[in-house]
């Protein structure tokens, strides 16, 4: 019976989701690290918890270190680490390499972690990227732009989605920027050159580095688009079909997972992997990034409901067991994100919800509208979203334009 060692930072409701999902799992041993104390735990899943170790931060490759010595004499030897948030990969795979349990190590946690070693690694072996160098001081950022031109974005060295982002398209841009948040040698930026394209994604599910099954949603506008317009309700689709340009991806999706998977996937490559990519109105595809773990914007369960399974519930037989048995694609399925307008700190107007929700009809899966009072969240993901699922694509389409063309959300 594998041990199952789930870092979870908060028991949240979504975080809570994937607690559950261990937990329910026949022939697993779960134990739990997180921030917060056991009794923050819901009961039922207590119940169903070998071991729970706190720790100061499960930032910190030493806390978790610590954390799985004590469970392996509490509970027994941890057999496997895992943690569904983007910040854990790099500080689990620390932990790992220090106490000897298996799964991913560093050397490649940080190719995915880190945005410069990752382009470096698909470059070199022909995944085709955007231009891209760390820049380390202002002469260095103002070289890149010299050498590829504009416009171009800079971000953090290792973001989180589109976070910290910001696109330079003028020599005013670029002054701009820098007087927010130069960089320097202790916080370097990534730049890279901006690649007019629509964007999209490519969830993939690799047993020992060996891909077994593909997905793929498209963003309505792309993430950055989303930064830049404070108050623009934005939109993920799943379609129905299996088809281009997502089938026509599948060659470059494989050839930059083995890039970054390496030489011994039998120890790494077990994992649903995240990748975004652009499509060039040529036809030409672009790598962007590539997280190895769940991907986020509501894509875990638009997956359920086009292919009827808990794709939470799959991910951890996957990294329990090594185990995928790969869905059939029934529905498909969007999720509308919505976002206020005003410069206050909460939300003071909600309208359209009662309309938008009679226009939807049956198509509505779940609907989580912002609330008065609310606060303004810190994020661009907004404070509300809904889910929606059709037989086919257009019909999710139009479900999505009659929610955000309806749904008006006010700051104040």
């Amino acid at each position: 019976m594998p041990h199952i060692a789930l870092v979870a930072p908060h028991f949240l409701e979504n975080t809570n989701r994937y607690v559950k999902a261990f937990a329910e799992l026949d022939g697993v041993k779960l134990s739990v690290i997180s921030e917060d104390a056991e009794k923050k735990l819901p009961k039922e899943l207590r119940a169903h918890v070998a071991g729970h170790y706190q720790v100061k931060s499960v930032g910190e490759a030493s806390e978790l270190a610590k954390a799985l010595k004590g469970l392996a004499r509490g509970v027994g030897p941890v057999d496997r680490l895992t943690g569904a948030l983007e910040q854990l990969q790099l500080p689990m795979a620390e932990a790992r390499e220090l106490t000897g349990v298996p799964g991913m190590r560093p050397n490649i946690a940080r190719r995915f972690r880190d945005k410069d070693v990752m382009k470096e690694v698909l470059r070199a072996k022909g995944v085709p990227v955007a231009a891209s160098a760390l820049v380390s001081s202002p002469n260095e950022l103002r070289t890149f732009v010299d050498r590829v031109g504009l416009p171009i974005i800079v971000k953090p060295q290792a973001g989180v989605g589109s976070r910290g982002t910001h696109r330079i398209e003028t020599k005013d841009d670029l002054e701009t920027v820098l007087k927010m948040g130069p960089p320097t040698e202790k916080q370097p930026l990534q730049a890279e050159q901006f690649i007019r394209a629509r964007e999209f994604t490519c969830e993939t599910v690799s047993v020992h580095g060996k891909t077994v099954w593909r997905s793929g949603t498209r963003y309505f506008p792309t993430p950055l688009e989303v930064l830049e317009t404070p108050w623009v309700q934005y939109c993920v689709v799943l379609p129905r079909e299996v088809e281009a340009p997502w089938t026509d991806f599948a060659k470059v999706n494989e050839a930059a997972l083995q890039a970054l998977f390496g030489d011994d996937p039998r120890v790494t490559g077990t994992a649903i992997t995240h990748m975004e990519w652009f499509l060039r109105d040529d036809a030409k595809m672009f790598v962007s990034e590539v997280g190895a773990r769940p991907p986020g914007v509501h894509i875990m369960p638009m997956m359920s409901i086009t292919h009827e399974v808990d794709m939470i519930s799959k991910w951890a037989e996957l990294i329990a067991f090594d185990r995928f048995t790969p869905p059939t694609r029934k529905w498909a399925a969007g999720a509308a994100c919505f976002r206020g307008q005003g410069n206050g700190k909460k939300v003071v107007q909600v309208v359209g919800v009662e309309k938008a929700k009679a226009l939807v009809g049956k198509a509505l899966v779940e609907f989580r509208p912002p609330k008065v009072g609310q606060a303004r969240a810190p994020g661009y993901e907004g404070e509300g979203w809904a889910l929606v699922k059709s037989a086919t694509t257009e019909g999710v389409k139009q479900a999505l334009l009659a929610l955000i063309e309806n749904v008006q959300v006010r700051y104040g």
